[in-house]
């Protein structure tokens, strides 16, 4: 029997009531193993109701409440992330250990959660004129909703929820319709954890369910992670509708490496970073710049680690990469691989032929590696987000950050140097948000910001961190005149006020 997934509204699981739903697979075997429900618009406002009315009480619970929610929150998905990484893995097709790797970067947005009460402590000027005090303070916003990919289906809902709930908003996810277990189980041990019905609630579905949610008067923001061409779309019909808006979108991550660079590191750092997860990861490294003449040496070590890894089911021990999400993406992937020759590109591995004994019907391909890569080419002007690493050739410093800063993308980038006013010089001057120094994915620890510049972010706040303490939050200052016991009433004073 084909299991359904259902929203969670209120607290409790809301059957789907619209008569649509849509197929998640299992990418291993390319079996249809669940049908998720999609939501009409009316179900859409009921999840907003619900998470309005829940706001009343919520948006004015005390920090201690919300805190103490938190960390037994906290607890229950410590001691169920192996059950978390096994959905994760059933339906996405990452390995085990690599979900797993989410569920904990999750937990570090927890951890910040969970000491909001030091990012919203506020601000007080004293006696700024005679018995006058003023005060900045911070406030939640209400209902904020969020929309996450299919990438990271426990990690990034996690970048959002966490601190919207902990400055006092309630929260609908619209999590990916590809992968959506992951977000049910966590509103589960939310609720076991403790928190009211309608503060955390989850509805499935596709545009329909979007296009509600950036039009719903009643949702005061949104969050987003994709495509850039998604978040295009998010940030200009949210803002149109009043709404606060931080959209992530996609990237062409570059890895610049300079000839005093310790190669076996430099190809073990790519190989990493190009085909972890399949390369379906938004800061995955998918151009690397070789510069001077160490190039020919530099893919001859990524060729010989990128052959050597197993590509195999998520749930085998033995496997390091699993397969695409969906057969569609897959041929999507492979498309670039097959194009690239006549695009000028030198294709030292193409891996889209590959199959996996037993499993011929996954959604399986192998790893690629295209060499002496023209910027004009189709592979390397898009966001493939599979397992294809582009190498490029600059003959000097200056060529290489020209070429990466010349990209519309600027999400994250790295510099591969032994040198540090070359590393100095390259921080500074990479036109990215995220930069990494002989540290291939610069993605930030919690308690600094997620974010990119150019077509990888729209909106003006990050994610997690002080920015997304700030985004679920609004400033208020307050202007205090007591007067002093010992003054007699003096009458009505017309004038200007005056500040001395």
């Amino acid at each position: 029997m084909t299991k359904i997934v259902n929203h969670w509204i209120g607290g409790r699981t809301a059957e789907g009531a619209s008569g649509r739903f849509g197929p998640v697979t299992d990418p291993a075997t390319g079996a249809v193993t669940t049908k998720v429900a999609f939501a009409s618009v009316e179900e859409v406002d009921a999840a907003v109701a619900s998470a309005k009315d829940a706001y009343a009480a919520w948006g004015q619970s005390s920090l201690a409440l919300r805190t103490s929610i938190l960390f037994r929150f906290r607890a229950l998905l410590d001691a169920h992330r192996d059950e978390i990484a096994e959905l994760i893995t059933a339906e996405h097709g990452k390995v085990h250990s690599d979900a797993l790797g989410e569920v904990a970067r999750g937990l570090e947005i927890v951890d910040l959660a969970c000491g909001i009460t030091v990012q919203l402590k506020g601000e007080l000027s004293t006696q700024v004129a005679s018995r006058v005090d003023v005060a900045s303070i911070r406030q939640p916003l209400g209902v904020v909703a969020g929309i996450t990919p299919f990438n990271f289906p426990a990690m990034v809902p996690m970048w959002m929820f966490p601190l919207a709930i902990a400055c006092g908003n309630t929260f609908v996810l619209k999590p990916s319709e590809k992968d959506p277990s992951a977000a049910i189980r966590i509103a589960e041990l939310l609720a076991e954890a403790g928190l009211p019905d309608g503060v955390f609630n989850v509805v499935h579905g596709d545009k329909q369910a979007v296009d509600r949610l950036l039009e719903h008067p009643d949702v005061k923001a949104v969050s987003f992670v994709g495509s850039t061409p998604i978040a295009r779309h998010i940030h200009t019909t949210a803002s149109a509708h009043g709404k606060r808006v931080q959209a992530l979108g996609g990237a062409k991550n570059h890895m610049l490496v300079l000839p005093d660079a310790d190669l076996d590191a430099a190809a073990d750092a790519a190989v990493s970073a190009a085909y972890g997860s399949a390369g379906e990861r938004c800061m995955a490294i998918s151009a690397v710049v070789a510069v001077g003449a160490i190039g020919d040496e530099l893919v001859g070590k990524i060729r010989e680690r990128a052959e050597k890894i197993k590509i195999g089911p998520g749930d085998d021990p033995a496997s390091e990469m699993g397969p695409l999400i969906t057969a569609a993406h897959r041929d999507k992937v492979a498309s670039y691989v097959a194009g690239a020759a006549a695009e000028g590109c030198e294709v030292v591995l193409d891996g889209t032929g590959h199959t996996v004994d037993g499993f011929e019907d996954g959604h399986w391909i192998g790893i690629s590696l295209l060499d002496k890569v023209p910027t004009s080419a189709k592979a390397y002007q898009d966001e493939i987000f599979g397992p294809v690493l582009c190498v490029l050739r600059a003959e000097t410093y200056e060529e290489g950050v020209a070429l990466i800063n010349a990209s519309p993308f600027g999400n994250g980038t790295a510099v591969f140097t032994r040198d540090g006013g070359a590393a100095r010089r390259f921080q500074l001057e990479a036109e990215a948000g995220m930069v990494g120094v002989n540290v291939p994915i610069p993605v930030p620890v919690g308690y600094h910001s997620f974010g990119g510049w150019k077509d990888s972010l729209f909106g003006d706040h990050h994610i997690y961190g002080n920015d997304g303490t700030h985004f679920y939050t609004r400033g208020k200052v307050v202007t205090t005149r007591w007067p002093d016991p010992a003054d007699a009433p003096t009458g009505v004073d017309l004038g200007f006020p005056r500040n001395h």
